[in-house]
Parts: C-alpha cells; sequence; structure tokens
C-alpha cells in the first residue's frame, strides 16, 4: 500500500517538474555548447527522453535506458557547475532533479 502512494507521488512530481522543464526555454547560450566532451543539447535530449519514456510507461524504464539515465546524471552532475547562466543552470538543475527523481523511484522497485 505505501508503494503505490509511494510511486503516484513520484508520477506526480516528475509530472508537474516535467510540465516545468516543457514550459521552460532552452537557454541561448547553451545551443552548441559543449563542457568537455558533454554537448548540452544532446545531454538534454537523452535525459528528457528517458523522462519522458519513464512517465509515459508508467514509472517503467527498460535497461538501456535506465543505463543512458544513469549517465545523464553522471554527465549533468560535471557540468552543471560549470554553466555561468543563471537561466542555464536552472534548466540543467531542474532536468537533473527529473533524472534524479526517476532514478530514485527506479531503484526503489527493484
Amino acid at each position: 500500500m505505501v508503494l503505490v502512494s509511494e510511486s503516484s507521488e513520484q508520477m506526480q512530481n516528475a509530472g508537474r517538474l516535467w510540465h516545468e522543464h516543457l514550459d521552460a526555454p532552452f537557454p541561448a547560450s547553451l545551443r552548441g555548447a559543449e563542457f568537455g566532451d558533454t554537448d548540452m543539447v544532446l545531454l538534454d535530449a537523452e535525459t528528457a527522453g528517458c523522462v519522458l519514456t519513464w512517465l509515459n510507461n508508467g514509472g517503467v524504464l527498460d535497461a538501456e535506458r535506465t543505463s543512458i539515465l544513469q549517465g545523464c546524471i553522471e554527465n549533468l552532475d560535471r557540468v552543471i557547475p560549470q554553466i555561468a547562466e543563471p537561466a542555464g543552470t536552472q534548466y540543467y538543475e531542474r532536468l537533473r532533479q527529473l533524472a534524479v527523481l526517476v532514478a530514485r523511484a527506479l531503484s526503489s522497485t527493484t
């Protein structure tokens, strides 16, 4: 019973954050930007793709996308401190928050 309500709450939180993310414009200064070998547009797309798949599949993510999501979290942790623009930092912090929420939800179901 606790897992169902916890899972439902995670889905609601992720859904709310997802809509905030969709409403936020991509930071213009990060279009085409790379930090090390991480392309910021690609990092956004990969992370968002995993989150959207998880939301659309009712909280389920296949092993390949779970692995991709973990890599995205590691990249986000590495690049966020390098973003100089506050709007860019906020954009990627929210994306990281979404990714971590999904990863935690996945780890609580295994």
